[in-house]
This record gives C-alpha cells, structure tokens and sequence, in this order.
C-alpha cells in the first residue's frame, strides 16, 4: 500500500503505540483487500454492545485507552451502535450485574478515547446522515447498508477494532464500496407488488438479500410503483443486510445513484429473477402459527419518532397482557416522552427502552430468565437472527404485534 509521510510515521510509532497498532491493522487489512491505500475518512461509527466485544474486546479498549501518558483521542466524530442495555430497565430484562459492569467498563474506555456514545444504529435519521460521495467507516451492517445505498455515503462494514482505528487515524482502507467500480449493480431483479407495512418491507429486503446472497453482490430492484419512506427504507435495508450481507443495493428512479437503470449498468444484465407480493408473503409465512405468545419486541432497527407515534396510537385503551418493549435511540426517546407517545405505550403496559437493541442485549440469557420463547415482531432481521437464540420469533405487522400483546395470542 503506498502510505504518505504522515502515515508513515505514525507506522512507526511517531503518534504513540495505540496509533502505530491502529495503523498497522489498517494497513493489514488493506493489504488483505487489494487496497491501494488509504481514503480520509469523516465520521466513524463503532460497534459498541458486550455482548459483541466480550471480556476480550472489553480488555483491549480499555489497554488502548489507558496506555502511558495521555490516551489517543479520535480524530474524527465517533458515535456507537447500542449497547447491551438500558440501565434504567435491566431488572425488566432479567439482565445480571455482570452484564452491567461490563457495560460500564466499556463505555468508560470508549470516552477517554473521545467517542461520544450515541447508543444508535439509526444516526442517519437522528444525527448526521452522511452525504452523497462521503467516506465514512460504519460498523452496524443495516447502517452501511442504508447509508451507501439511500445516502450515497461510501462504506465498507468496518469490524470493532477497523472502526476504532479509522477513529483514531482519520482513514480506512480504500477497497471495496469506496471504489466506484464496485458500487456498479451486479444483480438485476424486478418486483411486481410493492410493500405497504413495515414488516412487509422487511420481508422484501429479506427476499432481495437471499437472492443476492454475498456481499460482493450489488442488486438494482425495479418495478417499485412509489418511493419508500425513511423507515420503509430502513427495514428493507436492514432485512437486506441480515439475510444476504448486502451492503449496498439500488431502487431505480429512487436512490440516488440509480435515477436510471443505466446509471448503474444495469441494462446490461439479464434479468436474475422476478418476484412479487406471493413470494413475500411466503416467506412471512416461514415465520407464523397460531399460537400463545411470550413478548412482543420491536426492535433491530430502533424505532423513529415516527413509528412510536404510530404504535402509541395503536396502544391507546388497551391492556397488554404480554410484555411489549419498544426499543428506541437516545436521541428520540426525550421527544417521545415530551410528546405523550411513552405515556400512551406504558400506560398499556407496554415498555419504551432506549439506547439498546434487543438482540445485542444477551437474549438467550434474557429469554432463559423471563421464559420467553415465542416472540412477536414487525421486524425480519430480528426474526431472522433469534432463531439463534432460542426463540421462536413470529413476523407480524405492527399492528398485529399490538393485538397479540393485548390478546396474549398471535392469529394467522
């Protein structure tokens, strides 16, 4: 990799040995990708749970952050994915004290490192949505998937200790989506119907993800009758990302790279497959039964302020006989509680959490110690990974996830 003078010398140890070990990764990895060298980047976004660190991951923040002298402090914004937990309802969770303290041992290394822990894996919609053409090094595989395709921003899905590296030196590898050549499509497939729920754009991406497969794979989708929202966007791009490591896909005449299908070179592809709304329900349907229900989550991603004022409307004069947890970030929970949507979620008996995700919060512990096993969500990566877990997940709409708290049962 060709390095200039600067980088050089932090290779060999100018800027402190936390720098020299965050360089030499980089340069590792570059070397391992092909890269040429290294691309400046602006932001930085690190995952940030225990339960992805472990004690390890844990032990080694907090050597790069207690280091001799002063410890490094990152160059560029840093913000983390959630975490764990959130503190204020661990008992609800059935969470143990270990858990706990090793939270707080992480983000007391994360801070004097200088990151600033935003506990979200929805920044694009809260904090600062990258730009078109903006090199970022991203962690969360929804947020690259969401920030390359519908923000045009440029990012690899950067692991724990690349994320933190490109934190403290201000650059990544430059391989893969920064590249332009590869964030030309690769897959061309159309779609006949086009969803109207959550759980439904979900499915889709869920669909799109399988037949794309690999992360290499860069699929353009036609045939969408309207342009999604926000959170359409983002469930679809985070089933996308769970089900096929796509980190980068195309919506022609709705993303920004693709206004056309040629934009992309598309039309030079065959046309891989054609599905539509029999398809998606079909998969829905791998997730269903009728049948009692232990927890209704809504989570992975978290929800806007939007979706909680969908599901706080939902919630208003009913009485849950089911735990219902509504995951949110930091950034939406004040305002969800200043403009009553917490109050009318609780009042149900329904619980608004914040700054956690639920399958990056110990679930298998958590289902072991409150005896969940069936689970209903509006969400299918979350369903798609707690199968993992020991649960057996339900994918619903909001709506329905909303009668089985209150019913205690999901219908078909």
């Amino acid at each position: 990799m060709r390095l200039n003078d600067e980088e050089q010398a932090l290779l060999a140890g100018a800027g402190g040995e936390a720098l020299r070990q965050a360089i030499a990764h980089q340069v590792a990895v570059g070397e391992f990708f092909g890269a040429a060298d290294l691309v400046p980047v602006t932001q930085a976004h690190v995952m940030a749970d225990t339960e992805s660190l472990g004690e390890a991951g844990v032990a080694w923040l907090e050597q790069l952050s207690a280091g001799p002298g002063a410890p490094p402090r990152v160059r560029v914004p840093t913000i983390t994915d959630p975490r764990g937990t959130d503190f204020a309802r661990a008992g609800e969770l059935g969470q143990a004290e270990w858990m706990l303290a090793l939270e707080r041992r992480a983000i007391a290394a994360f801070q004097r490192l200088g990151v600033t822990m935003t506990d979200t894996c929805i920044h694009y919609q809260t904090i600062a949505a990258p730009t078109r053409g903006e090199h970022v090094a991203f962690g969360d595989t929804g947020v690259v998937s969401y920030s390359n395709s519908v923000c045009g921003a440029r990012s690899n899905f950067e692991g724990g200790p690349s994320a933190v590296a490109a934190a403290l030196t201000g650059r990544t590898p430059r391989y893969g989506y920064h590249l332009d050549e590869h964030r030309r499509a690769t897959l061309r497939l159309r779609t006949d119907w086009t969803p109207g729920t959550l759980d439904e754009w979900g499915a889709l991406g869920a669909v799109v993800g399988r037949q794309a497969g690999h992360y290499w794979q860069v699929p353009v989708l036609e045939g969408l009758e309207r342009p999604p929202s926000s959170d359409e966007l983002k469930h679809f791009a985070a089933a996308m990302a769970s089900f096929g490591s796509t980190a980068l896909f195309h919506l022609v005449g709705y993303t920004p790279e693709a206004g056309r299908l040629a934009d992309v070179d598309g039309e030079r592809l065959p046309l891989a497959a054609r599905f539509g709304r029999d398809e998606v329900q079909a998969l829905r349907r791998s997730w269903a039964g009728d049948g009692g229900v232990d927890v209704v989550v809504f989570s992975a991603p978290q929800l806007s302020l939007f979706e909680l004022r969908t599901l706080a409307g939902l919630c208003e004069g009913r009485r849950f006989v089911r735990p219902l947890l509504a995951v949110t970030s930091p950034q939406v929970k004040p305002e969800a509680d200043r403009l009553g949507f917490t109050a009318a979620i609780e009042d149900a008996g329904g619980s608004v959490l914040a700054g956690m995700c639920f399958y990056q919060s110990y679930a298998r512990e958590i289902a072991e110690a409150r005896g969940w096993r069936r689970l209903v969500t509006n969400s299918a990566k979350l369903v798609n990974i707690l199968g993992g877990y020991g649960y057996a997940p339900v994918l619903r709409s909001m709506a329905a996830c909303v009668d089985a708290a209150e019913t205690g049962e999901v219908a078909q």
